[in-house]
């Protein structure tokens, strides 16, 4: 009879990359509670003078969170090239931000929580943290600057966040549900 001694366990994260696994766990779950509840119908609805719903953010995040892991990972080409993106990839994206016919909003929860755990494992895993990539091309970032793994995962954190209190709001104008208070 085998038994699971401490050695054959993972060892616990501590430190830096608990504290950004820690953080972001908590904008994700701010921003997955923003849903609950709701029907698809209700996450695909559009509260604000925004073109934001709530599904549609979560798909975003998702998208992003996903896009920039596998940046950690292979650099720059993972992104694609933005100044070569065609009319057609310019709408895919922007369908990130709406629930298309067809989605449904377990589906996205699920979508987002399967890449949540790829970055987490990826996180507990990474050799070093300021691992850099140069930035792939695009109007918004400065020619020539790289991004260790720490600063795609701040921005990774940055972009829960920001998106977590977009979703708020539109569930308050939504139902008057809030995240907090």
């Amino acid at each position: 009879m085998t038994q699971n001694t401490p050695a054959t366990l993972a060892p616990a994260l501590t430190g830096e990359r608990a504290d950004l696994l820690e953080t972001l766990a908590k904008h994700r779950d701010f921003l997955r509670f923003t849903a609950n509840g709701l029907t698809d119908e209700q996450a695909g609805l559009r509260t604000t003078a925004s073109e934001l719903c709530i599904g549609g953010l979560i798909k975003h995040v998702t998208s992003v969170e996903r896009n920039w892991v596998s940046f950690i990972v292979d650099g720059p080409s993972a992104m694609g090239d933005f100044d070569k993106m065609t009319e057609a990839d310019f709408a895919r994206r922007a369908d990130e931000f709406r629930m298309l016919p067809g989605d449904t909003l377990a589906a996205v929860l699920e979508n987002y929580a399967g890449v949540a755990r790829r970055t987490d494992e990826l996180v507990a895993s990474l050799p070093d943290l300021d691992a850099s990539h140069p930035l792939p091309s695009a109007p918004w970032f400065a020619p020539g600057k790289e991004w260790s793994a720490r600063r795609v995962l701040l921005h990774v954190i940055a972009e829960t966040s920001q998106h977590a209190g977009h979703a708020d709001i539109i569930r308050e104008s939504l139902d008057g549900a809030k995240t907090m208070g």
